[in-house]
Order: structure tokens, then C-alpha cells, then sequence
């Protein structure tokens, strides 16, 4: 696990919907203000196509990252950039020689690595990206434990706790979700001591019914809306693109924790989105198109929880997928953010 990764993402879905209209990316009608995101350290400008928006390197999603690869020619270099975070300044990017310097004045008007304080539907959305990552970790240690593999399934539900409750545990409270980390450790704690108890089973019910009811502290209309619920499916998959990345070495799967982490991350992905298929299949049916037989081939990635001998597909090719999601993804976004002004 990479653990700043759980940090940013979730704010980097948020992020391109404001900014896609202004760095050229999806077109739109009309140029949109962010939806309630407060920059606690710089001001960027979204008036206009006059001015450029900067992308935050910290937190932007592939897609965007991918203005960078096009401007600079370098192949890989969204990827790359995602790999190094966090960064402390624009600079770090010449200093962990992710580019060089003569690359870095290029792009150094665009790049940004400023803090935000999120409000209103995108700290809903950053809030419902870390209850998704949480699921995808119990989904995989699940089916681990049902392989009678508890010492594989251990850090799966580790991690909920270790990297991602302290970092929603403010919206928790806010949220009056009922403290549910006592449950997640006590899971752990007997998985670790006793993975053979029957108690095994009611202990896993309750960590997913806790995390299930978070989910549900956020309204059904939300939960079921498409430009929202794209949002959340856009941090799922760049948190699994980031960890499938880091799990295939030398072509082979060189780390199994990150393959399942992936794995959950996905599978999650495509349960929410099937959520809002329907609706999305009616406003925009070609964007539904390829969202749909990008998911069909990405789930062929994962074919098991126990890793493949061989990767099926290389983490290249689970970009790419990866990008046609959030690309199509980005069009019923931008359509549903018209019809709402309008």
C-alpha cells in the first residue's frame, strides 16, 4: 500500500470536473465554477478559456495528469507522476527526476500542489471514494478468508483501519456515524489470533454492515445520482490503477497485497456503477457504451483473488482502460453539470 495515495484521491475526482472545461479537456457548453472547493493556498481562475487552470499534481486523476504527457511527448509520464506523490512543491517533480528541468519550464505555469478544504458535494464525494476503498479491502479479504487464507485477508482488513478510518474519522463525527473502529480492530485482532472461529463470521457481517451504514449517512438522491456517483467510481479506479502499477514487476505479479487491493477497488467500481447504468444509458447511451466494455475488460484483470502466474494485462494497458472510464465518465459528468444550470 501506498498510503498519501488514500489522502488525494478522492479530491482529485472532484477537481476535474472544474477543471476539464478550462485545460482543454471534455468540451462543454459553458465554462462551470467549482462545485464548493475552497483553495487554502493559491487562487486558480476557472473565468475563462483566457486564463490556464493549474493541475494539481497531488491529487489530479490520470486523465488530466495526461496534459502534461501530450504537451511534453514523454510516454508514461501520468503514471509516473501518480507513482512519486506526495509532492511538496511543483519543483519536486524535477527533484524525484520525474521530468527535468528543461521539461519542468514548460509546464511550470500549470502545475500546482496547493491544499484545499473541501465542501459541499466534493467532500461528499471524497467521503464516498473512502467508504469505497474500505469496501474494496473487506470485498477481497472476504473471498481470501473463504479460500481459508486469513494470513493473506489479514492486512486487507488492516488497512481500513491503518490508512484510511483516521483520515474520514472528522466526516464520521460530522456525519454522526457511529464509531465503527472498534469493530474493524477487533475483526482484525481475531482473524490474527483465531481464524478459525465461527466468531469470524458475525464479526466480518458487522465491519461491513458498520461501513455500509456510513455509506448510508450520505442521502439516497446522491447516492444514485450519476455525475455523483462517476465522481466516486474515477477514485476507485485511479487508487486500483496506482496499486496494480505498484504490484506488477519485471512481468510478473511481484506483490499480492497490491493486485487484491486493486482487485477490490474495481470490483466495488463496477458494483456502483452498475447502480446508475440505466440512467446513464438513457442520457448519453455512447458514453454508457464504453464505460460498460471498459469495465468488461478490466475485470478480466483480476480472473482471482490469488494472483495469476502472469498479469493478464500489463499496468499500461489497465491505464488505458482505465482513462476510456474516466474520459466517458467526464462527458455525462459535464452534461449533467449543463442540465442543472440550465
Amino acid at each position: 500500500m501506498i498510503k498519501p495515495r488514500y489522502i488525494f484521491l478522492a479530491i482529485a475526482s472532484c477537481f476535474l470536473v472544474s477543471l476539464s472545461s478550462c485545460n482543454g479537456g471534455t468540451p462543454t457548453t459553458e465554462s462551470t465554477q467549482p462545485p464548493a472547493i475552497t483553495q487554502t493556498t493559491e487562487t486558480v481562475t476557472h473565468s475563462g478559456h483566457s486564463s490556464k487552470a493549474k493541475i494539481n499534481i497531488n491529487t489530479a486523476i490520470l486523465s488530466e495528469l495526461d496534459k502534461f504527457e501530450a504537451k511534453l511527448g514523454v510516454p508514461a509520464l501520468s503514471n509516473k507522476i501518480q507513482a512519486n506523490r506526495p509532492y511538496g512543491s511543483p519543483e519536486d517533480l524535477v527533484s524525484k527526476k520525474v521530468i527535468t528541468q528543461e521539461q519542468f519550464d514548460q509546464i511550470k505555469d500549470l502545475v500546482s500542489v496547493q491544499e484545499v478544504e473541501l465542501t459541499g458535494e466534493a467532500k461528499d464525494v471524497d467521503y464516498m471514494t473512502k467508504m469505497g476503498l474500505m469496501k474494496g479491502h473487506l470485498f477481497v479479504a472476504k473471498e481470501l478468508l473463504d479460500k481459508d487464507q486469513p494470513k493473506q485477508a489479514e492486512p486487507h482488513i488492516g488497512h481500513p483501519v491503518e490508512e484510511i478510518y483516521i483520515d474520514v474519522e472528522e466526516q464520521l463525527n460530522e456525519r454522526q456515524v457511529k464509531e465503527f473502529k472498534t469493530t474493524l480492530v477487533s475483526l482484525q485482532d481475531l482473524v490474527k489470533s483465531s481464524p478459525k472461529s465461527a466468531k469470524v463470521q458475525t464479526d466480518f457481517t458487522a465491519s461491513e454492515q458498520s461501513v455500509d451504514g456510513a455509506i448510508a449517512a450520505l442521502p439516497e438522491a446522491q447516492r444514485t445520482k450519476p455525475g455523483f456517483v462517476l465522481q466516486v467510481v474515477n477514485g476507485l479506479l485511479d487508487a486500483a490503477n496506482s496499486e496494480y502499477g505498484a504490484a506488477i514487476a519485471n512481468g510478473k505479479v511481484a506483490e499480492a497485497i497490491e493486485y487484491q487491493d486493486s482487485r477490490g477497488f474495481v470490483i466495488y467500481a463496477d458494483e456502483l456503477y452498475k447502480g446508475i447504468g440505466t440512467q446513464v444509458s438513457q442520457s448519453n447511451p455512447e458514453a454508457h457504451k464504453a464505460i460498460e466494455t471498459s469495465f468488461t475488460e478490466l475485470k478480466k484483470v483480476w480472473p482471482s483473488v490469488i494472483p495469476p502466474a502472469q498479469p493478464v494485462k500489463t499496468p499500461p494497458e489497465v491505464t488505458q482502460l482505465i482513462k476510456t472510464i474516466e474520459l466517458n465518465s467526464q462527458k455525462v459528468i459535464d452534461q449533467s453539470s449543463t442540465q442543472a444550470q440550465s
